[in-house]
């Protein structure tokens, strides 16, 4: 900040918790500044690097810490896909989210880049247009960021160093005006997760299994539904994901895992052994029609943000299966299904967490973990097992 004349600059204030750091990667360099923008909007975010293709992005990777890449897919030169796994043995403790069009194949792609160990991914609009005026668009890889960017320190420490200390104007000073307005000093609210508490496990055999999941959950999915073929109860899941890719994440679960897998239909009666995944942007609920348990989707407000959403499936299933119900919350921000939980718990049904270790970000299952609902918090690929052992007990 420019000082006036004859005035002496005061201390400089200690220094403050370094901003994320994001590399964006597209080959279109109005793209790169908008996501940039866009990015920058939130002081806790600095992109330092902006960078054409994926090799250019190995490249510049080892040259300077940064927390989280913003990887397009369809780029010249390499790929985003192709360049992923470079990325990742660079730095195993970055934090990719890959960006792709809301498209079949850029969801097929996404899923794939998953697979391979990216963190998250984002479908961005088609057209510099579109993202122009994108502001649900923004938000949400603003979110990511942050999530993922705080999981990416709590992995590698040494990437959270302090950012050199400003030199304030001495009390008294006027300030040469910079804008129209003034920020609101940003606040860090990164509270570490209360005592994980569990509850004793309920003696039964469920009669259906519910899995819950965001950030990370198709990785997550992926290894539990892996452990459960041939199970007779039915698998209901509300990943959070918009249309098309909710598509895909089907059929990979059923290529991938052999569980017989589709999205939810209206109406859909409900069947043992199979795995009903919630489409974007409707609620999957169940209700009871004619006897059977059958499927209903809705298009009833966003809860927590989200729709589909993980809380009121879990409200429908207890209203439609009473106390046999097991419910999983897999890795994912926020806290959707927390309240679900609750309905199961009070049910007399069952609540099971990831851990944090596990977790690519302990929001969703640390929410139900540090409320006291699990009867266990387990790491990722002990859950598909424990899942299994409680479907297959004897009857109680």
């Amino acid at each position: 900040m420019t000082e006036y004349a004859g005035r002496a600059a005061a201390p400089p204030t200690p220094s403050t918790p370094d901003p994320f750091r994001v590399m964006v990667v597209d080959d279109s360099a109005v793209i790169r500044g908008l996501i940039t923008r866009a990015l920058e909007t939130d002081p806790e975010i600095k992109v330092v690097a902006s960078v054409a293709n994926g090799q250019m992005a190995i490249n510049t990777l080892p040259r300077q810490p940064i927390d989280v890449i913003v990887l397009d897919i369809e780029m010249p030169v390499l790929d985003g896909l192709s360049a992923l796994p470079h990325l990742l043995q660079a730095d195993p403790n970055v934090k990719v989210v890959m960006a792709s069009t809301l498209t079949a194949k850029g969801a097929d792609v996404s899923l794939r880049a998953l697979r391979a160990g990216a963190a998250d991914y984002i479908p961005k609009p088609s057209s510099t247009r579109e993202l122009t005026g994108a502001d649900t668009f923004k938000r949400e890889l603003t979110e990511k960021v942050k999530a993922l960017g705080q999981a990416a320190r709590k992995a590698d420490p040494r990437k959270a160093v302090p950012t050199p200390a400003v030199a304030r104007p001495a009390p008294g000073a006027p300030a040469q005006p910079t804008s129209g307005f003034t920020l609101p000093t940003p606040i860090r609210t990164r509270p570490e997760p209360g005592p994980v508490v569990l509850r004793a496990a309920p003696e039964f055999r469920p009669d259906v299994i519910a899995i819950g999941s965001s950030t990370g959950g198709p990785q997550a999915l992926f290894e539990v539904l892996g452990n459960l073929k041939e199970l007779k109860q039915p698998i209901l899941i509300t990943q959070h994901m918009p249309a098309t890719f909710t598509t895909i994440l089907a059929e990979h679960i059923t290529r991938q895992c052999g569980v017989p897998c589709a999205e939810a239909k209206e109406g859909e009666v409900i069947m043992g052994g199979r795995a009903y995944v919630a489409p974007g942007d409707f609620h999957m609920l169940v209700v009871q029609k004619n006897g059977q348990n059958t499927l209903t989707l809705t298009k009833d407000p966003p809860e927590n943000f989200c729709r589909p959403a993980v809380d009121p499936m879990l409200r429908s299933i207890v209203k439609a299966y009473g106390r046999k119900v097991l419910a999983v919350i897999l890795t994912g921000m926020g806290h959707d299904g927390q309240k679900g939980c609750d309905h199961v718990v009070q049910a007399g049904g069952a609540v099971v967490g990831q851990d944090e270790p596990t977790s690519v970000v302990w929001g969703m299952p640390g929410a139900v973990a540090t409320a006291g609902l699990c009867s266990a918090v387990l790491p990722l690929k002990e859950i598909g097992p424990y899942i299994r052992k409680q479907a297959t007990r004897q009857a109680a």
